[in-house]
This record gives C-alpha cells, sequence and structure tokens, in this order.
C-alpha cells in the first residue's frame, strides 16, 4: 500500500505514469531497448523529446515563435544562466525576493552583473508577497519566484511593472494553472514538482531573450553549456540529455492531458488548498504562516499555537501513512505539499487527521 506523499520534492507522482515509466525499462515500444539503453541520437527518442515539446506548447498553449528546452542542472543552474544570457556585466535585474530561492537567484545574478533587490519583507519575515508596482530602476528585466514551497506564499497575478521584460522561476507550480507565457520572456521550472522526477528543467524562451542570448559575448563568447542561443541551436541536445527524465515529463504531460489539462487541475488544486486551510483557520490548534492574499496551493504551511505539539503531529501523521509533512529546516513547523499529482484522497486523509488530532490535543 502506497503512502500519502507531502513530499515538497522530488514529489509524488501518479500511479499510472510510474507503471508506464517501469513498463519502458526492459523494452520500449518493441525496440528490444530500454529506455534508458538507446541512444538519444535514435528516432524513437526523437519522437519522445518532439511529443514532449508538443504537449507542453498544448498545455500551456506557448506561442510559435517561443522556444522550449529541457536542460540539466535544475532551477540552480537558471539561477545564473538567466542573467549570463540576458545581461552584459553593466546591466541589472530587478529581482523580487519572497525567500530562499528568489534570495539564492539573485546571488547569483550578481556574480555576472549588477542586479538587486527591488523588494523584500522589512521585518525579513517571508509571509507575504508584493501588492503594489515595485521599483525597478533602469533594470533590464524584472524576475520573480512565483510559488515559495519553503514558505508557502505564491502569486495569483503577475507582478506590476514598467513593462520591462519578465523573467519567472516557476519550478514548484509550473503546469498547475492557466498562464499567459506571452507575458513572460524567460520561463524555468525544475521539473520534480509538477512534472516529473528530477533531473529536467523546462526552459520557455521569447524571441527577445534568444536575442540577448546570441548578442551577448562576455570576453569570446558564452560557456557552451550555459548558453541558450546554441541549445536552441541544438535543440537541447548539444550533450547527451537526461532521457529518461524528459520520456518521464512526457508520460506526465499526458496524464494531464487526459485529466483535462490545466484549466482542470487548477479547479482541482485550489479546492484542495482550501480544504486544508479551511482546518487551519477554524481550528484553535494552528496558526498558518502565510498572510491570506499570497497563500499557496501547491505548499500549505502552518505551525501550531502550542509548538511542542509540531512533533508529536509529524511524528504520529508519519505512522499513518502521511509522509513528508515536516516543515523546511529553515523555518521548522508543519508543510503539506499538495503539488498536481497528489490525489484528493490523500488530501482528505490529512484533513481527517487533522481533525482527529485536534480533538485530541485541542
Amino acid at each position: 500500500m502506497r503512502a500519502h506523499n507531502f513530499s515538497a520534492g522530488p514529489a509524488v507522482l501518479p500511479l499510472s505514469v510510474i507503471e508506464q515509466l517501469q513498463s519502458a525499462l526492459p523494452e520500449f515500444r518493441n525496440t528490444q531497448l530500454g529506455l534508458m539503453e538507446m541512444s538519444h541520437r535514435s528516432g524513437d527518442f526523437q519522437s519522445i523529446h518532439d511529443s514532449a515539446k508538443d504537449k507542453l506548447r498544448s498545455l500551456l498553449q506557448i506561442p510559435e515563435d517561443y522556444q522550449v528546452l529541457f536542460l540539466q542542472g535544475g532551477a540552480s543552474l537558471q539561477f545564473y544562466m538567466v542573467p549570463l544570457n540576458l545581461l552584459e556585466a553593466s546591466d541589472s535585474a530587478a529581482y523580487i525576493n519572497t525567500g530562499t530561492w528568489s534570495t539564492k537567484a539573485v546571488k547569483e545574478a550578481k556574480r555576472c552583473s549588477q542586479s538587486f533587490d527591488c523588494w523584500a519583507p522589512i521585518d525579513g519575515i517571508f509571509n507575504t508577497i508584493p501588492t503594489e508596482q515595485v521599483d525597478v530602476k533602469d533594470a533590464k528585466y524584472l524576475h520573480y519566484t512565483s510559488n515559495n514551497t519553503i514558505y508557502g506564499t505564491q502569486f495569483h497575478h503577475i507582478p506590476k511593472q514598467d513593462g520591462i521584460p519578465l523573467v519567472v522561476d516557476m519550478s514548484s507550480d509550473i503546469c498547475s494553472r492557466p498562464i499567459d507565457v506571452s507575458k513572460y520572456d524567460v520561463i524555468y521550472a525544475g521539473a520534480q514538482k509538477n512534472l516529473g522526477p528530477s533531473g529536467v528543467t523546462a526552459v520557455i524562451l521569447s524571441p527577445w531573450a534568444v536575442e540577448q542570448s546570441r548578442k551577448n559575448q562576455r570576453d569570446g563568447g558564452l560557456p557552451s553549456m550555459l548558453n541558450y542561443g546554441l541549445m536552441v541551436d541544438k535543440d537541447s541536445m548539444f550533450n547527451t540529455p537526461n532521457t529518461f527524465g524528459i520520456f518521464a515529463l512526457d508520460t506526465m504531460l499526458s496524464w494531464l492531458q487526459d485529466i483535462g489539462g490545466v484549466e482542470a487541475i487548477a479547479i482541482q488544486n485550489e479546492q484542495k488548498a482550501q480544504k486544508i486551510y479551511d482546518e487551519i483557520d477554524n481550528s484553535p490548534l494552528w496558526k498558518p504562516h502565510a498572510e491570506s492574499h499570497c497563500r499557496s496551493w501547491m505548499n500549505i504551511t502552518w505551525r501550531a499555537n502550542d509548538e511542542s505539539l509540531e512533533q508529536i503531529f509529524i511524528r504520529e501523521a508519519d505512522k499513518e501513512g502521511l509522509k513528508g509533512l515536516k516543515g523546511h529546516r529553515s523555518v521548522g513547523g508543519i508543510r503539506a505539499s499538495i503539488y498536481n499529482a497528489c490525489p484528493v484522497e490523500s488530501v482528505d486523509a490529512l484533513l481527517n487527521f487533522m481533525k482527529d488530532f485536534s480533538q485530541k490535543h485541542g
């Protein structure tokens, strides 16, 4: 029997997807080769790669002139790759700092540019996001993290800005709801939340972003593995890609299409999150971390009013098959990550456990 998995990532996968991945390992589509044994230059893998790109384009309605890449290195590599491709050393980008991942992103940007935080909480407590227009000064682009896995905050709107290019890290909420891709110049996302297992990073580039990469020839050119323009030219296959990860991503996107796409999963995601938030708000035992206007649909974070109960809750939940509820080590507390593949049944099981726990300890 599988546990209820609330891990922040790598995250739960649908059992049907896992079974499809499993069946492809010994032999893929009568090729007499296992999925992880075939050449990335083969026609069979090219069909997988093309299928994954086509599905992502369809699900997110990506404009035809935008490029889709499947890279490696996670969002953490994109923290450096984005400014390296889009900025000269004397240029700057403005970063909305809503937590750990934004902090890391701007740190990497400062290695190769004059980038800066254009917003951060005054008290240093990451439980909210900006609601007013931020001051981007003379920045070349504005960067933000759409969903913060650690603090449980999420943008439910596109940040107000002065019309400059927009870059977003969507690692933990891509494909969880409809978005207007044309509003962005770079979207990047690690796969391990909503797109499959870890090891693949989806990157979506506007024509402007590709042009900037081609123009940016720092001291003789960008490093090959960090060059968007080269990766576009080589269709993400300058080097050997994560063939298994791309197949897994393609399979996950098929699953998402089958259940109605991002429009359908958005309704389910909001309903799942609201169930847990209602219980937190209505119980004297709990207090939410994020302010109400920016609560995440993906990562629900809360504390006990009596913090000594938190470890008891996590320990007893684990015994009941509710896994991965411990908050991030930097903030503590409790966190339930309920990405696309987290079933309603798991959320209901958590909800029932929370109600029972409140009756026992309230």
